[in-house]
């Protein structure tokens, strides 16, 4: 079987994911920065917008495979804190990818292997260089490795986190939650929002999705565990 060349960190991350790729310029291509790529080197963007999929539909049927009698509503919301960038970012980190990656000296210098959009749009890349490799099984027992933990753990609650916050706000005696989008970034065809929500006197959170609801949806959850620790 072959061997990415180097015995350091991708060498590590490869004994993290459990793959040893077939094909080592699949692993090196899911772990190429924009910053550094050429002709010659292309970037892991192809790659991240594939695995993203493939993410997709194994959390999907992990989800339903876990809970049989949930309806869409209930599944939604935690299918989107599974698979946001968040999540695969911080899943990326537990397996090595930012020392793995491959960044051009000014993105490395200004702290890019710890970056949330580069570790998770690597995760992602990283997931369809797996399928890529040796195919859908090899994928989604990587998939089911790593975030099997996170979808057991999976709140049950049916209720959304908006809906949840609002909830809480309203019991409290509160004005409703404010919801704000404070960045927009990215081609039309692909943007990344970062929506920011706040409840008077008890802080804020901000999140950010490839859309406004799930963002909305994102910054709701981790302000909901901020508030649960007063």
């Amino acid at each position: 079987m072959g061997r990415v060349s180097g015995e350091g960190p991708r060498r590590a991350l490869m004994d993290a994911l459990g793959h040893d790729f077939a094909d080592p310029s699949l692993l090196e291509r899911a772990l190429t920065h924009s910053s550094i790529a050429n002709r010659a080197r292309p970037d892991n963007q192809r790659l991240e917008f594939l695995g993203d999929r493939v993410l997709a539909l194994v959390v999907a049927e992990a989800l339903l495979a876990e809970d049989a009698k949930a309806n869409e509503g209930q599944i939604a919301p935690r299918f989107n804190a599974l698979v946001r960038k968040e999540t695969c970012a911080e899943i990326a980190a537990e397996v090595g990818v930012g020392e793995a990656l491959i960044l051009g000296r000014s993105e490395a210098m200004t702290g890019g292997r710890r970056k949330t959009a580069l570790l998770g749009d690597a995760m992602e890349a990283v997931i369809a260089a797996i399928y890529l490799d040796a195919g859908m099984e090899a994928a989604r027992g990587v998939i089911l490795r790593l975030w099997g933990p996170r979808v057991a753990g999976a709140a049950k609650d049916a209720r959304d986190a908006k809906t949840r916050l609002q909830e809480w706000a309203q019991a409290e005696g509160l004005d409703l939650p404010r919801y704000a989008v404070i960045d927009r970034r990215g081609p039309d065809h692909k943007p990344v929002f970062t929506v920011e929500v706040r409840v008077e006197g008890h802080g804020a959170a901000s999140a950010e999705a490839r859309s406004k609801r799930d963002a909305e949806q994102a910054a709701a959850a981790d302000l909901l565990g901020k508030v649960s620790d007063e």
